[in-house]
Parts: structure tokens; sequence; C-alpha cells
């Protein structure tokens, strides 16, 4: 871990979303990738990491199946959430929370453009309703 700190509170769930792309922030709290592939055009170096945790990244054939087309949100979502409740979902899951705990939370990353209808964005949303 890198020890950055920000807001958030031990104990309560501290999770936000930003694009990997985005510089650090002092708020970021843990921040970890949850895509399955590595980001295009981005040096490890510059990613300014704690984690990568593709085990929280949606199936390579569910992320092909959404191609992010925006008529297919709200099945993808509901595909994803049943994806992470398998074992390898849960122990992402069960480490995520974990992260959100400490001291400044925790940060999800991803590549992708639309977060509002992202696998973080879902993701997010899973680590908040804390099933």
């Amino acid at each position: 871990m890198s020890g950055r700190t920000g807001g958030g509170v031990t104990g309560k769930r501290d999770v936000r979303v930003r694009r990997v792309y985005e510089e650090a922030g002092p708020g970021d709290g843990a921040r970890v990738l949850v895509d399955r592939l590595w980001p295009r055009g981005l040096a490890k170096e510059a990613a300014e990491l704690d984690e990568w945790c593709k085990e929280a990244a949606p199936s390579s054939e569910l992320r092909r199946w959404y191609g992010h087309d925006p008529e297919r949100f709200e099945e993808f979502a509901e595909r994803y959430r049943a994806e992470l409740g398998g074992p390898e979902g849960r122990e992402a899951l069960d480490r995520l929370r974990g992260l959100a705990r400490g001291d400044g939370g925790l940060t999800l990353l991803t590549a992708t453009k639309d977060v509002e209808r992202s696998a973080a964005r879902v993701l997010e949303r899973v680590l908040a309703d804390g099933r």
C-alpha cells in the first residue's frame, strides 16, 4: 500500500470511482484498478495503483457481450452482480470491502470512458449496498 489517506472514515465504506487516466488525488485512499485488461497507453509506473484486482472485473465473455452498449447496461449490471456472487467474485469483494474500511477509503479505477455505465460503477454500488 502506498499509505495515501484522505477524507474516509475508518469502519465506513468510503468508495468512489475514477478513470485511471486521471491524476491521483489526496483523498483517493487505496487506488485499485478493477478492469480485466490493462489500460491502453498507460505506463504501469504512471498508474499510481495500490492494486490491480482483475478478479473483481466482469468476465471477458460478459464484457464482450456488453460492448458498452447503453441499451444493455441494466442487463449487464444484473449479469455482473451474478458473477460477483461466485467464489472468485466474493473473495474480490471481501478484499475491496476491507480496503474501503481503511483510512481514506477506496477508489475504484477504470479505463472506461463512460464511467456511469461501467462495471466499476456497478461494483461501487454492490460495495455500498454491503452485498
